[in-house]
């Protein structure tokens, strides 16, 4: 059952506040639930109980005893499955398959991945001669950052939050997390599900809020949080980075993306159009990771625009619980009136739209929602807006290409550089492109397909720093050198 009031999650309490604001689902734009939005006070509250908490008996515990707690953690999200994925579905509209075999799983692996993770990671040891004949040993001793500061996006709003709360509470920190205003449900269940296992009080709390005077300015601002970590648009993160420069606190910041796929001519066809629907169009394009711009090699361009096109008007459009729903609707009006305006200025362009392009007809309540047809286009040079800017829709603009180095200067000549999804059967040429492409990931032949231990991040103007693996620890603790003379 849906909770109707949302509250914030503070010192292992709900508490609720005098100000409030709407929670929508998006397939109908009804008003689900009120969400008490954090003052300054609260996250002030938030703050204190966070620091407290790393006196108290969290931060005590030995390592055997915080892996076996988020490993009770791990189990009982998975216990509270269908409650999660409601509460996702509900704030997203996304279909329930891809929730139930993405968001749900994810999210609760990313705790076990990096409870295991700190249960096996060395640190450094050397030997060094002293100047009087003796020796000196020096071993690295890894300590908790502190506070953090987790601002999470709305498009996979459990998966890319527990992405950094799990590696963040396995190495001994307390977090204060700032949910989108619009997805703020699954980081408050969270909340209970910490309750349950017994993590202690302070070590988990959740405020909502806005960016700019609300919950998030003033998270990002406080004297006490001593690092940040942010994934979503560019102009928040800079904002961020800003605010974070004032006592010097690290930033880990994941931001935008304009990502291209390029698919050469000697590439499994099938497969290329299989994993590209996939990256264009899947939980309506709103992906960090997904491609709004596609490369083919000229000869089998035309091919490639036509059976993705077929792909595209295959989709089935509809609700989170329809098992057939292939996409569902944006996360919100605002984001739908952005996403249209960008089809409108394709057009005036001079793009040629092979499909899609506006608004589907949907049935009953259903027509207020915030829906969007998948949309292609090819024609655009590439100084076009919509070839320069993420959209963050399912859409996708196609250009031909006759050799590698064009190929190249095209892709990178971006001001972001996150991902790119790379298809041939050549193996040397896979090695040769996807090392000269500006990005923090590269795909061959595949797209989205991760093993939490590798490296996740951007180049650019797509992010600061990597998270993942022992990535993850590097930001999350602060490696002391210990220096002993024998």
């Amino acid at each position: 059952m849906l909770a109707n009031k949302i509250l914030n999650f503070i010192n292992g309490e709900f508490v609720a506040t005098d100000k409030w604001f709407e929670n929508r689902t998006p397939t109908t734009n009804a008003v689900i639930g009120q969400v008490a939005e954090a003052g300054k006070a609260e996250v002030d509250a938030a703050v204190a109980a966070a620091r407290a908490a790393l006196q108290g008996p969290w931060g005590s515990m030995p390592l055997p005893g915080r892996v076996e707690l988020l490993e009770a953690l791990v189990a009982e999200i998975n216990n509270r499955f269908e409650e999660f994925l409601e509460a996702e579905c509900a704030d997203t509209g996304k279909p329930r398959s891809l929730a139930a075999h993405i968001d749900i799983p994810r999210g609760a692996a990313n705790f076990k991945v990096f409870a295991d993770m700190v249960k096996n990671v060395p640190t450094e040891f050397f030997e060094t001669p002293t100047p009087d004949g003796r020796t000196a040993i020096n071993y690295g001793y890894r300590r908790p950052v502190g506070v953090i500061g987790v601002i999470c996006p709305w498009n996979l709003p459990l998966l890319l939050m527990t992405w950094k709360v799990g590696p963040a509470l396995a190495c001994g920190n307390t977090v204060v997390v700032k949910p989108s205003e619009e997805t703020p449900r699954t980081a408050v269940l969270l909340g209970e599900v910490m309750n349950k296992v017994g993590i202690p009080k302070g070590v988990y709390n959740v405020v909502h809020g806005f960016g700019p005077d609300s919950a998030g300015e003033f998270l990002t601002t406080h004297p006490h949080v001593d690092a940040i970590t942010f994934t979503g648009e560019t102009r928040t993160g800079e904002i961020i980075s800003k605010a974070a420069a004032i006592g010097s606190r690290p930033v880990s910041l994941e931001m935008g993306g304009k990502n291209a796929a390029i698919i050469f001519a000697d590439a499994d066809f099938d497969a290329a159009i299989e994993g590209t629907l996939r990256s264009c169009f899947v939980n309506c394009g709103q992906v960090c990771l997904g491609t709004e711009r596609v490369y083919v090699e000229r000869p089998i361009f035309e091919k490639f625009v036509a059976a993705l096109k077929a792909g595209a008007e295959q989709m089935k459009i509809g609700v989170p619980e329809d098992k057939e729903t292939g996409m569902g609707p944006l996360i919100s009006k605002e984001h739908q009136a952005k996403v249209l305006s960008y089809y409108q200025l394709a057009v005036e362009e001079g793009a040629t739209v092979v499909t899609g392009g506006g608004v589907p007809d949907m049935p009953g309540e259903l027509k207020d929602g915030c829906w969007i047809q998948p949309t292609i286009w090819t024609g655009l040079p590439e100084t076009a807006r919509v070839i320069k800017e993420e959209i963050f829709g399912p859409c996708c603009h196609i250009a031909p290409f006759d050799t590698e180095e064009e190929v190249l200067q095209k892709a990178n000549d971006n001001q972001y550089g996150l991902a790119t999804a790379i298809w041939t059967r050549d193996v040397s040429r896979a090695h040769r492109v996807a090392q000269r492409m500006e990005v923090g990931l590269a795909w061959v032949n595949s797209w989205f397909l991760r093993d939490l231990r590798t490296p996740f991040g951007g180049s650019k103007q797509s992010g600061i720093g990597r998270e993942g693996g022992v990535h993850s620890l590097e930001f999350y603790t602060e490696l002391k050198n210990v220096c002993i003379k024998l």
